[in-house]
């Protein structure tokens, strides 16, 4: 028998634990986009995102006899923190298993409450596995994050909230994408009611297992998910929630880091909040969708929905923030080793500000620089290069590169003249003790490193770019060492901003 959400939204037991979040205007973003962007402060909850809401509606419809055995629940932060502070109030015990890359401000959270945390794997899914194989020892009850109607009645009553509290007619909600719990609650309750208001799911470009489910008209797995908005890193969506979205979500928009670092910033500028990752997807996903669309004057809502940020994360997020919102632009230009070329590239550039500037002496006819410039807007950036190109200064876009913004940015040193088979690839592993150890005990003791880099970004994903030398006769072993190792990587042998800076 399907299930009345609207019934089960109405009579959610919430408000024991959760709180009226405001439905507030957006003024600096609202004027920039030209339309009227509110926000929903679900970062404003008492675990300072909305997980508690489905938490607490699933437990608080439990047994005495259930609850005395207490509960188990598999979350990178946010619904371990909902789960953790329903078991606080309604007096039974609590084991959370986490991620080992979940960000440690989420770990204190859930031990503050009284929960237990057992940290295993290194993303949501490996955690979830756990946790079932747990509760089939201890015979607690599962609280699922995401796929089970009480969770989803209780996110939902966010949906009931927005359509109370919208001062004027609604044209669009943003909602963030992991599991799909939040936005199946929303929408379940908004289509209801108000079946013209078009509801709209935001995900990473690197963890979008639902809008790839949608598109192949079935759950998906993914192999690999992205962990800088570890909130909503899930690699299979749930049952429940699919058939929800499929059947009452409008349509879903991918970004990508950049695009929510610009999104974290642009909150901040506005309410002074420090969103999380995942808190600011669906406002990254408003922007987007607003400059595809190219709407004007609609009154649209964002959900922000956590703010559980890790310290150290804020420096990659200042980082990337600039790129994101399209205000700095990263270039590589070529001029010639004469007098007066470096003072007629500087004049090209006019009042423009730099941000960043290396050089580095390549021969005796060329130099190669990595600059960095703000600008207003990408399309100030394509003028720059079509001004560089009028005066025959050679230059090449790498703002969208993702070599050049990670790694050679950082690195000091230059080309390798005397440097043999090199290749050259990136990787990305989870952030956690021994993850380097491992990818560097996996290499063949016969290739020589001949680069290296590796910088904590602040994120919960380790970053390597790794120059080695691999003569023809080691390609096929090499191809082996990548599929043993399990990490993402990219082979950047090619890459433009290598081949200027660092290579042969």
């Amino acid at each position: 028998m399907p299930v009345d959400y609207l019934a089960r939204i109405l009579t959610a037991k919430v408000y024991d634990v959760a709180r009226e979040t405001p439905l507030e205007l957006a003024p600096g973003l609202s004027a920039r986009l030209r339309n009227r962007l509110y926000l929903k402060r679900e970062d404003e909850q008492p675990v300072f995102s909305f997980k508690l809401r489905g938490a607490y509606n699933k437990m608080a419809n439990l047994s005495r006899a259930e609850l005395a055995r207490g509960v188990i629940a598999a979350s990178a932060g946010n619904h371990a923190q909902g789960v953790a502070l329903a078991a606080e109030r309604l007096g039974c015990k609590a084991t959370i298993v986490m991620p080992v890359t979940t960000p440690q401000i989420k770990i204190a959270a859930v031990k503050a409450r009284g929960a237990s945390v057992v940290l295993f794997g290194d993303s949501y899914s490996d955690a979830y596995a756990h946790a079932l194989a747990l509760q089939k020892k201890t015979h607690a009850t599962f609280v699922h994050p995401y796929d089970d109607p009480d969770v989803i009645a209780g996110q939902g009553t966010i949906g009931m909230e927005i359509l109370r509290q919208a001062a004027e007619p609604i044209d669009a909600i943003f909602v963030a994408i992991g599991g799909g719990g939040l936005i199946s609650g929303i929408a379940s309750y908004v289509k209801r009611l108000r079946p013209e208001v078009k509801v709209i799911g935001v995900q990473p470009e690197d963890s979008d297992a639902m809008a790839r489910s949608i598109a192949a008209g079935r759950r998906v797995t993914l192999p690999h998910v992205g962990l800088f908005a570890d909130g909503v890193a899930v690699r299979r969506v749930g049952k429940e929630t699919f058939r929800i979205v499929r059947d009452n979500v409008d349509d879903i928009v991918r970004v990508d880091t950049d695009a929510i670092c610009a999104a974290l910033k642009d909150v901040f500028e506005d309410t002074r909040a420090v969103l999380e990752p995942a808190g600011a997807l669906a406002i990254a996903g408003a922007k987007a969708w607003v400059a595809e669309h190219r709407i004007r004057d609609r009154a649209l809502v964002a959900v922000a929905c956590g703010a559980n940020m890790n310290f150290d994360r804020l420096r990659f997020v200042a980082e990337r923030a600039e790129v994101g919102e399209e205000r700095e632009a990263i270039i590589a230009v070529t001029i010639p080793e004469r007098p007066g070329a470096f003072r007629e590239f500087c004049a090209t550039l006019g009042r423009r500000s730099i941000t960043e500037f290396n050089y580095r002496y390549a021969d005796a006819d060329t130099a190669h620089l990595f600059v960095g410039i703000e600008v207003a807007d990408r399309r100030e950036t394509k003028k720059l290069l079509a001004e560089l190109a009028r005066k025959r200064i050679a230059a090449f876009d790498l703002t969208d590169n993702e070599l050049a913004k990670l790694h050679v940015r950082h690195l000091v040193g230059g080309h390798a003249p005397a440097i043999d088979d090199e290749i050259v690839y990136r990787f990305e592993f989870p952030e956690r003790p021994g993850a380097l150890m491992k990818f560097l005990d996996s290499m063949s003791a016969g290739w020589n490193i001949s680069l290296f880099h590796y910088r904590n970004h602040g994120s919960d994903s380790g970053r390597v770019l790794v120059g080695m030398q691999v003569p023809a006769a080691g390609k096929r072993a090499f191809r082996a060492f990548l599929d043993r190792l399990g990490y993402d990587y990219a082979e950047e042998t090619e890459n433009p901003a290598y081949r200027m800076f660092l290579g042969r």
